[in-house]
């Protein structure tokens, strides 16, 4: 006999997220963002099941860094040649392919298993406002937003 209750069927359903990156900390963006692919904030969570939904980030350009991150941080690749190891900081990044600073943030906030591709997949990054997604988009992440959230319960 099935252990399922109810109709999961939307409970599995994929919802569209949009996430506007300006004047965001890298880092608390990107734990939400990782939290919302893989799906802990629904209720029927599994670490085995693939049950996230999809998320765009919009302004990636604009996103922040706290400290001196901007000048020290470092990212490194190797291309696979001896002495190939590249490093690049994080300002260049920035301006050169804004969308990877928060792809490899998400990434590396994400269990290192064979789920974290097609996670990843589902994460849209666009430097600028425009993306093709806007008719999908159901749900928007708004700072001013969780504010009002949390006054309310405060005042109940």
């Amino acid at each position: 006999m099935s252990q399922a209750i109810g109709n999961t069927a939307l409970a599995y359903a994929r919802v569209w997220h949009l996430v506007d990156a300006r004047q965001r900390i890298l880092g608390r963006m990107a734990t939400r963002i990782a939290t919302t692919l893989m799906g802990k904030h629904k209720p029927i969570y599994d670490p085995a099941s693939d049950c996230g939904d999809y998320v765009v980030v919009i302004n990636a350009k604009e996103v922040i860094v706290t400290g001196k991150k901007a000048e020290q941080k470092l990212y490194r690749h190797h291309t696979g040649y001896p002495g190939g190891l590249k490093e690049i900081v994080y300002k260049d990044l920035q301006e050169k392919k804004p969308d990877e600073i928060i792809r490899k943030a998400v990434s590396g906030m994400l269990p290192k298993n064979k789920l974290r591709e097609n996670r990843l997949s589902r994460l849209y990054v666009f430097p600028d406002e425009e993306n093709p997604y806007e008719q999908n988009i159901t749900k928007i992440y708004d700072k001013t937003l969780f504010i009002k959230i949390k006054k309310k319960i405060k005042k109940i």
